[in-house]
């Protein structure tokens, strides 16, 4: 009997959106809604399956197709549902609905269990299920790769219990931590990447090599994707030696030492990083800045709370010959991360340059007030959570119309980007610098509630009716033609290198995550 061949296959590509509860009476113990498909879909009748769709033209991602799936087969939308995770896409070709499909896995987490769930005309029911019990045996009932399409957003189904549970503690750690900055988030990433590599001592096998590289995609797409440049560059370095060190021929007890001694060092190397990056920063300010050797006051204007930043600023006003820093802070809301830095920026010079004659002025300006203080800054201090060949610099929310006040007000002052390269994105698209970080309303409003500002529960009502919307975007992009420069850990970055170092990093994450 004739079958037909992979290029005679009608190609779908779909989304699979599992929706996920966790009990109050048992947290650590999530179940999934299955929807049984009716006798009016073309394909698949009667098999239990998460929500699922084809991603259409008008679609802007498949992550948008997610939403509009929901909001059609079971009246929820982002009011009940949050994006819990994003599993890696796959493909598989099934003859016997002339279908090769590309699914892209989507697990959602419900608020309350008592939201309605409606189920439209594609479904003849659903329930919750245990996720260990999903399975791909033809018992159980389920679409094709059901148990695979699941096991990448719910990996623990796929992991040891305690590799599963490190992972999914460190995940949550990333995802929930809005002080830290990219630097320390990648601090932790490291630390999670290594209780996992410790928890599966048991086998240097292809299966766990596969295991190892998913776990590092999901470190880098799962926990503060916005900020997870320098998880990429940091995961693909500790791949690359892993391998290394997996292809010796030695004793494996041997490999395993050595793999943890390696990661162990991957610390230690970025903060050795992070101290060049503060002395490219004294160079720069030397050379640009204080041609006759010495300067009465120089004027910086940060905003956001980067240790680096912090730092960088102090060890250069020690090293270099200037006897009063003015430092102007944007106080940069909604968490008011720049009366943090402003007041460990205070703190630290107190016992930094107590018995000196250096002078420090902070001045702490409100978000609105950026083109009041850019007046007569000489350099603008940017951080950076992402650099892109393509969008430029992607920081705090309020770095775009800063460098703009800065760029009308006061021309001459310099707009300087302080990172290290591991903060370059590569071009693979793992990390997509079109997508925007929006964290809810909840801190703003609890911020106006505080404050008892009028009107209030007028707002509140709108907001319950969908009638108002409270955007709370984390980050922005500052287009690299508004640098002036890029200070890194080699000194200079130029827009060439840039690109060259984004090229490369989109080769490596493919040839590691691209088979996954």
């Amino acid at each position: 009997m004739a079958t037909n061949s992979p290029s005679t296959l009608e190609h779908r590509d779909v989304v699979s959106s599992f929706i996920f509860h966790f009990p109050p009476s048992q947290p650590n113990e999530p179940v999934v809604a299955l929807f049984r498909r009716s006798d009016k879909v073309n394909t698949y009748k009667h098999h239990l399956a998460p929500i699922s769709g084809t991603i259409s033209r008008k679609d802007k991602d498949p992550l948008t197709a997610a939403w509009r799936e929901l909001q059609e087969e079971t009246t929820l939308t982002p009011s009940s549902l949050s994006l819990w995770r994003t599993g890696k896409p796959f493909t598989f070709s099934d003859p016997s609905v002339n279908r090769e499909w590309t699914i892209h896995p989507f697990a959602f987490r419900l608020a309350d269990a008592e939201s309605a769930i409606k189920i439209d005309w594609e479904h003849e029911g659903w329930e919750w299920h245990d996720p260990r019990a999903v399975s791909d045996d033809e018992s159980f009932g389920g679409v094709p790769r059901l148990m695979e399409s699941l096991h990448r957003v719910w990996f623990e189904g796929s992991l040891n219990p305690r590799a599963g549970k490190a992972l999914a503690t460190g995940l949550e750690r990333l995802r929930s931590d809005h002080e830290s900055g990219a630097n320390e988030l990648t601090a932790i990433a490291l630390a999670v990447f290594r209780d996992f590599i410790m928890h599966t001592r048991n086998g240097l096998d292809e299966s766990w090599w596969s295991s190892v590289r998913m776990v590092a995609w999901h470190l880098v797409k799962n926990g503060r994707e916005s900020m997870a440049a320098a998880i990429l560059n940091a995961v693909l370095s500790v791949l690359t030696e892993m391998e290394d060190v997996v292809s010796q021929k030695t004793d494996q007890e041997l490999k395993w030492d050595r793999i943890l001694a390696m990661m162990d060092f991957q610390v230690t190397r970025r903060t050795a990083n992070t101290g060049r990056i503060m002395e490219s920063f004294t160079e720069y300010l030397r050379s640009k800045f204080l041609a006759d050797g010495k300067r009465e006051q120089i004027t910086i204007l940060t905003m956001s709370a980067s240790s680096t930043i912090r730092d960088s600023i102090l060890n250069a006003f020690a090293a270099l010959d200037v006897h009063t820093l003015e430092l102007r802070v944007l106080e940069s809301r909604p968490l008011f991360e720049g009366a943090s830095i402003a007041s460990s920026v205070l703190c630290q010079f107190k016992s930094q340059f107590e018995g000196t004659d250096k002078q420090l002025n902070i001045k702490v300006y409100t978000d609105a007030s950026a083109a009041l203080a850019a007046q007569d800054a000489e350099i603008l201090l940017l951080g950076a959570d992402r650099i892109s060949a393509r969008k430029g610099v992607s920081n705090k929310t309020g770095s775009l119309p800063v460098v703009l006040s800065v760029k009308h007000i006061t021309s001459k002052a310099q707009v300087v980007v302080l990172s290290g390269l591991e903060k370059i994105n590569g071009t693979c698209g793992l990390i997509d610098d079109d997508t925007h970080e929006d964290n809810g309303p909840r801190e703003v409003v609890h911020t106006w509630k505080n404050d008892g500002i009028k009107g209030m529960k007028i707002l509140q009502d709108g907001m319950d009716r969908n009638v108002v919307e409270v955007k709370n975007v984390y980050f922005e992009w500052v287009p690299s033609s508004l640098v002036d420069a890029f200070v890194c850990e080699d000194g200079i970055l130029d827009v060439e290198t840039i690109r060259e170092k984004s090229t490369q990093l989109g080769m490596l994450a493919d040839r590691y995550f691209g088979d996954l």
